[in-house]
């Protein structure tokens, strides 16, 4: 049964911390899912994620403070989802699956019990979210964001920004692709898109971007014969800024699952070399897979904590670095909605004091007059601007470089991100993730 497997898999989300798209990933291979049920099952996965907080606000007065097992909970946040966001499935044919799936799990009060809280809110509808008093809490409610991420959201923002962040964190991000160049144009592959009846588009961020408005990149043969691979735009603005020229020698530092190591080796057009390491062994197979994939053979993968190149390689080594540092992530919630679940504020603070170790570790591996992008996937002043400005108070041999701000896309040079020290994407700006991106220089001394 197709909502058992969707049950299964919130369930570890939200036990396990299991990220989405890979439990996602699995359970289709392991049922060998139509493409029909896939989709269905994403979209419901996703959804019960990305709004459990909403969830659990409309369950709340019919389930009175009763104590419920947790996977009864999720159960119920499955159901609710559905009957609330979903215009084809009747309701009654809902309620009937988590009944017969709670019979099957538990026992009879259980399945009674859900039977009721389902029938009820059936009858009664969906509470309004603007009956809650206070205006955050409201926001939070409505976007399924918690109240302290707002919180510090808006203290480093505005309650403008932070309103606007969470909700275009609840809105489907368009997919998007970047072409291998040696192996296609982008020209090409946007015709032989739109013979497919999908509505592409140039993206403004990298000369091998292609947005994908309407349809499924997964559903051609594209990624898997290695002419494109699916990339967030702001994730390629990074190699697109790292100005790589042919027979380079560059450090992807922090490289899985290798979409900028990849983007780098393409830019350098299979010449020079690609030093990417990772933490993880099984991470770093995922990058050689990727390279395979593309056809590029100037990449070399290892495994290694960022924090210890500095015992592999001699200072002053390459021309080129990108540190993708690890983060909280807060900037790819549209596609892993259970990150804003998982972290709270001290894993801010505990990750830019890893960061800052990385940065500082692996800097003098740059050569002099070498560049080194500084990136991650969040939205935190502290694991960015704060983490830049420590490193360049206690490293006057590195400054930011100017050409940086001028070398961005012109759309970004004057958007509300753009501070002293780099530039903060936000996801509403221009619907990518949410991205930090600095450019430092190492001066002759």
């Amino acid at each position: 049964m197709l909502r058992e497997i969707m049950l299964d898999i919130i369930f570890r989300i939200e036990q396990d911390g299991g990220y989405s798209h890979l439990l996602i990933d699995h359970y289709v291979k392991k049922h060998n899912l139509s493409n029909k049920d896939t989709r269905l099952l994403t979209h419901v996965v996703y959804g019960t994620v990305q709004y459990q907080l909403t969830l659990d606000y409309y369950l709340e007065p019919f389930i009175k403070g009763r104590k419920v097992d947790d996977w009864v909970k999720t159960l119920l946040r499955l159901s609710v989802y559905q009957m609330k966001y979903l215009d084809r499935i009747p309701s009654h044919a809902i309620i009937y699956d988590a009944v017969e799936i709670a019979k099957k799990k538990g026992h009879r009060g259980i399945s009674s019990f859900v039977n009721g809280v389902l029938r009820n809110i059936q009858r009664k509808g969906f509470r309004d979210v603007t009956e809650i008093p206070s205006k955050q809490r409201q926001i939070a409610t409505q976007t399924s964001h918690p109240e302290w991420l707002l919180n510090y959201w808006e203290r480093q923002y505005g309650p403008e920004t932070s309103e606007k962040i969470a909700k275009t964190n609840m809105k489907q991000k368009p997919q998007s692709i970047r072409i291998q160049p040696m192996r296609t144009s982008r020209e090409e592959m946007m015709n032989q898109l739109r013979n497919l009846n999908m509505n592409v588009e140039q993206s403004l961020f990298s000369e091998q971007g292609i947005v994908i408005k309407d349809g499924n990149i997964l559903e051609t043969k594209f990624v898997e014969e290695g002419y494109v691979t699916i990339q967030d735009q702001s994730s390629m603005l990074v190699s697109e800024l790292l100005q790589v020229e042919e027979g380079m020698t560059v450090l992807d530092a922090c490289s899985a699952p290798g979409g900028k190591a990849t983007h780098i080796a393409e830019k350098l057009n299979n010449t020079g070399k690609v030093h990417a390491h990772d933490l993880h062994k099984n991470k770093t197979n995922i990058v050689n897979n990727n390279a395979k994939r593309l056809q590029l053979s100037n990449i070399q993968v290892d495994q290694s904590d960022a924090r210890m190149l500095s015992t592999i390689y001699d200072v002053e080594t390459f021309d080129r670095i990108v540190l993708d540092v690890p983060c909280t992530g807060f900037g790819v919630i549209r596609s892993k909605p259970d990150i804003k679940y998982h972290k709270n504020e001290k894993d801010i603070s505990q990750l830019s004091n890893v960061q800052f170790e990385i940065l500082t570790s692996v800097a003098p591996l740059l050569k002099r007059d070498g560049k080194l992008i500084y990136s991650t996937c969040t939205i935190t002043k502290d694991e960015n601007e704060r983490v830049i400005e420590q490193f360049l108070q206690e490293n006057d041999d590195f400054q930011v470089d100017q050409s940086f701000f001028t070398d961005l896309p012109k759309e970004l040079q004057h958007t509300e991100g753009v501070s002293e020290v780099g530039i903060q994407i936000f996801p509403q700006t221009y619907n990518t993730d949410g991205f930090f991106i600095s450019r430092l220089i190492r001066m002759r001394s």
